[in-house]
Formats: structure tokens, C-alpha cells, sequence
């Protein structure tokens, strides 16, 4: 099987994680200009923080250094020469508390100079689903019900029928059981 790409590019292609990339634009503004994000800038304790240098006219030289972010990652210092675009991989530890580190960006061998800030939080706790169980006896709410006050009295009749063998009874507590059957299935609607 010939693949028209070499695998190694087919799996760079699709390796993409769901961490949120942050675009710097370089000289959109003017010479050497630096724009951040108008959002904040945040990074989740364990994923990867994406910063994305995107230059808009000629090629550009920039060094991005952080001094304050030892407790966060161990990226310290970076140069790039951004020709189109560029994206930096700033490693978050997993177990750390929250907080933030400043990234310094440096444009034209240190014409302009620009300091962004990184929140590091922790990811959002999802809450746990409570499923509520019912109960395995149902619970008696005050009076009886409709249904089992026709019975008991079409009991008392199949009984008396039993004892003395008056056909009414019989079919009165046969009539009892369908009228109490019917006014529940009705009163369901």
C-alpha cells in the first residue's frame, strides 16, 4: 500500500490535543510591533500552553523569555525567526497550585519589548452525576388509595358471598374490583 504522504506526516497531521492556541501578531501595527490577545492568556495545570506568533509583514526575529515561571514549567527562554507563522509548546507541570509567569517578547533585536501575562488554573471539576433511586417500597402518602378501598370492600363481599352463597354478592364484588380498576385507569389521563 503506497500512501502519498510519508506516515510519519500523517500522524503529525492528526495529533492535534484540545489545547487552546493563543496568536501574538507581529508586525500588524507597525515595524517590530507586538500585539497580544485581547482575552487572557491561560494555561490548564498538565496541558501544553500554544502560542501562536503570527507575522504579518517581513520576517521577524523575537526572544521570548519568562524569569518567574520555574514553578510553573520549565520553559525559560526561546528564540524564533517567524517567517510566516510559528507556534510555541510551553509544558504546564501537572501538580502544581495556581497561579501565573510573565512572558517577556522581544521583537527586532530589542526594539520593542512586551510582557504577557499566563494564568495557570486548574481544570474544571466536573460535578458528579447523583442518580436519586426510587425507593423499593412505595411510599404511603396519607390516605388510601381509591383502588385499595374497592378492593377491601370487594373482599368483604367475595367473602360473604363464600359463607353464604348469594350469587349478588358474588357479582357485586366482581363489579366492585372492574368500577375501582377502570376509575384509576381513567383518572391516570
Amino acid at each position: 500500500m503506497n500512501f502519498p504522504l510519508p506516515f510519519f506526516v500523517l500522524l503529525s497531521a492528526g495529533s492535534g490535543g484540545n489545547e487552546p492556541c493563543f496568536e501574538i501578531y507581529l508586525n500588524r501595527s507597525g515595524i517590530n510591533s507586538i500585539d497580544l490577545p485581547r482575552g487572557k492568556i491561560q494555561a490548564i495545570t498538565g496541558n501544553d500552553v500554544l502560542v501562536k506568533f503570527v507575522s504579518r509583514g517581513a520576517p521577524i526575529h523575537i526572544t521570548i523569555s519568562s524569569a518567574n515561571a520555574s514553578m510553573y514549567t520549565g520553559f525559560y527562554h526561546e528564540n524564533f525567526y517567524v517567517v510566516d507563522e510559528s507556534v510555541l509548546t510551553i509544558p504546564i507541570y501537572p501538580e502544581i497550585q495556581e497561579g501565573f509567569f510573565d512572558l517577556e517578547i522581544i521583537a527586532g533585536y530589542g526594539v520593542m519589548k512586551t510582557t504577557a501575562r499566563v494564568d495557570v488554573i486548574h481544570p474544571p471539576q466536573k460535578k458528579p452525576i447523583i442518580l436519586e433511586e426510587s425507593p423499593v417500597q412505595p411510599v404511603s402518602r396519607g390516605r388510601p388509595h381509591l383502588l385499595m378501598v374497592m378492593m377491601g370492600i370487594a373482599l368483604i363481599l367475595y367473602t360473604a358471598w363464600f359463607y353464604t352463597a348469594i350469587e349478588l354478592l358474588n357479582i357485586a364484588s366482581f363489579l366492585m374490583l372492574i368500577v375501582g380498576a377502570l376509575y384509576i385507569w381513567y383518572r391516570q389521563r
